[in-house]
């Protein structure tokens, strides 16, 4: 966001947002009454606060008009409905994010988009998975283990590694692997093209669709129907294969066909 305005804009909305945010009580009161209407009995029991504080805190919300009081009850205005579910999507996002910081703060997250990192709360689930010193290739067997149970991948695959084509290969062999769509560079491409078994298993194979796009992004993804997993670069450019994001959840599979649809339509 370059435009002035916007900036502008932006700033004065943060004084509003500050307002809520900066207030324990009034963010509670907003969520508490997100789901359902409340009266001020449901709230003290809900909030565990004397009726006092509570009463103060809805006054304010009403002066602000994101609340309003519909007989005996407490309700959100259309303009508090709609504070509240981003406020709620900021908390998750967070959340996500804190959740598996380790993994983050590690890793180069330049080439995801910036509207996929805006939904970050639909990563809350995930989990990841490390390699150790007695265990080098942990990240690398759970990757395996789980492709192996799939019917059907979609991957943006940024490496050339044989080791994951070459098993890909055999479960299309077997016939465990339906259907899989590679989204790789012209320099992975190339690489294999030149290699006799990939040339055969995956360039010839009808189950497989191979995409080339000019950029190479630095993301490891796959999607499959039960399943969502994303390796990274370190931010020195080089590739982190001992670090693995693993979820299996319907939002986390939201998230990764996002991202995968986002280089998909890549020209």
């Amino acid at each position: 966001m370059t435009n002035l305005q916007t900036k502008k804009d932006l700033n004065d909305e943060y004084k509003n947002v500050k307002y809520i945010l900066t207030s324990g009580m009034r963010t509670r009161l907003l969520l508490s009454i997100y789901d359902s209407s409340k009266n001020l009995e449901e709230l003290r029991i809900s909030l565990e606060k004397p009726s006092a504080t509570i009463l103060h805190g809805l006054k304010e919300l009403e002066n602000q008009n994101l609340i309003r009081k519909v007989q005996k009850y407490y309700e959100l205005t259309s303009n508090g409905y709609l504070l509240t579910t981003n406020m709620v999507k900021l908390i998750e996002n967070w959340y996500a994010i804190n959740k598996n910081k380790k993994f983050w703060n590690n890793h180069d997250i330049s080439d995801i988009p910036e509207d996929i990192l805006k939904n970050m709360y639909l990563l809350k689930d995930a989990e990841y998975e490390t390699s150790t010193t007695s265990n080098l290739s942990n990240a690398f067997n759970k990757y395996i283990k789980l492709i192996s149970k799939s019917s059907t991948l979609k991957i943006i695959m940024p490496i050339y590694s044989e080791n994951h084509l070459k098993h890909m290969i055999r479960l299309l062999e077997e016939d465990k692997l339906k259907n899989l769509e590679l989204i790789v560079d012209n320099r992975i491409l190339n690489s294999i093209q030149k290699n006799p078994q990939l040339n055969k298993g995956l360039l010839k194979n009808k189950k497989v669709k191979i995409k080339c796009i000019s950029t190479n992004p630095k993301i490891f993804l796959t999607c499959a129907d039960e399943f969502m997993s994303l390796t990274l670069f370190f931010k020195d450019g080089h590739y982190d294969d001992s670090q693995i994001l693993i979820a299996k959840d319907k939002n986390a599979l939201k998230w990764a066909l996002g991202l995968h649809q986002h280089f998909d339509n890549y020209n």
